[in-house]
């Protein structure tokens, strides 16, 4: 029998593990982190035919980088901010291969149409005003809102004081409330 396999520890455990040669850490970051990372990407915007591609760039760039990672933030809020720059050089790329989808979409005959009509719209709102924000106020509201992160949390991770991830959240909340109103 081989040695048993150590305790599953602290993302701060894990990265000194990893850093240590240990491959099997690595994948447990994977594992406790990719999903939000995903979450978090698919509502700045990115598309679902895209969302893999963008979220394995962002764990290859920060597993790259985690020498660099010195712990003042939590390690989901440095690899969120990390999936934030990532997906800012993609946009680039996008708008230089806009492709529009010709294909309709088919609505669920069994659904209700009215309620359905109604909270798309509403979602539609919220991602184009999202969209609309200022890029600080969008990745504070984001991390705020969908990741449930902290006011101290975000700013660690997004390098500004904590009074500003403060007035960049209610900003945004204010404008999402006026432009979906």
């Amino acid at each position: 029998m081989g040695a048993p396999a150590p305790a599953v520890g602290s993302d701060g455990d894990l990265i000194a593990r990893y850093l240590g040669g240990d491959e099997s850490a690595a994948a447990e970051l994977v594992r406790r982190h990719a999903p939000p990372l995903a979450r978090f990407l698919l509502v700045q915007g990115v598309p679902d035919d895209e969302l893999d591609d963008v979220v394995q760039d962002a764990l290859f760039k920060a597993f790259r980088a985690l020498r660099s990672y010195r712990g003042d933030a939590a390690f989901r809020t440095w690899l969120l901010a990390i999936g934030g720059n990532v997906l800012r050089d993609r946009r680039r790329h996008w708008r230089r291969r806009q492709v529009t989808e010709l294909t309709p979409d088919i609505a669920d005959p069994g659904s209700d149409p009215a309620g359905e009509a109604e909270a798309s719209v509403t979602a539609a709102k919220l991602r184009e005003g999202i969209g609309r924000l200022a890029r600080l106020q969008r990745e504070v509201f984001l991390l705020r809102a969908q990741s449930g992160l902290s006011y101290q949390e975000i700013s660690r991770g997004l390098g500004i004081s904590e009074g500003a991830a403060r007035v960049h959240y209610h900003h945004a909340v204010k404008r999402l409330k006026a432009w979906i109103i």
